[in-house]
């Protein structure tokens, strides 16, 4: 029996929707981050993006558990020498939520020309509104996610 390769012309691609409201941020992005790579469909190949569209909304009521927005840091790099600037969770989630959603989802996909193609199928949103309703997107169910 033949090993079974999907094909780029034969994927499906669905969009979901999350609402991140009171939704713990680790155990959102885990979820988020399998969807887009596709891990939850039967044709899943590492090599290829089968993964579906994901829209989260509310970002900016995400939360961090047992204090860890105070005490994780964020670092970036100007490139520039002494360029580093550091801040934590709770000035990065106040500052630009979707940031901080995209940085820790980014950080659970593959790494390279593949994994930054998924992440592009990536849109967060700080509020409820969204532009994307013209593809109907499905709630995703996130089974283990504490609200």
């Amino acid at each position: 029996m033949r090993t079974y390769s999907p094909k780029a012309s034969e994927i499906q691609r669905e969009w979901h929707v999350v609402d991140a409201d009171g939704l713990t941020l680790g155990r959102m992005c885990t979820e988020v981050a399998r969807v887009l790579r596709g891990k939850h469909k039967p044709v899943f190949a590492p090599h290829i993006d089968t993964g579906d569209h994901v829209i989260v909304v509310n970002a900016s009521k995400v939360v961090m558990s047992s204090g860890k927005a105070d005490r994780q840091l964020v670092h970036r790099h100007s490139g520039y020498p002494g360029g580093l600037t550091t801040e934590t969770y709770a000035e990065l989630l106040a500052r630009k939520p979707e940031d901080a959603i995209r940085r820790s989802v980014k950080g659970m996909l593959p790494k390279g020309p593949l994994g930054r193609q998924m992440l592009t199928k990536l849109k967060v949103y700080a509020g409820p509104d969204h532009p994307h309703a013209a593809q109907s997107p499905q709630p995703l169910e996130i089974p283990g996610a504490r609200r």
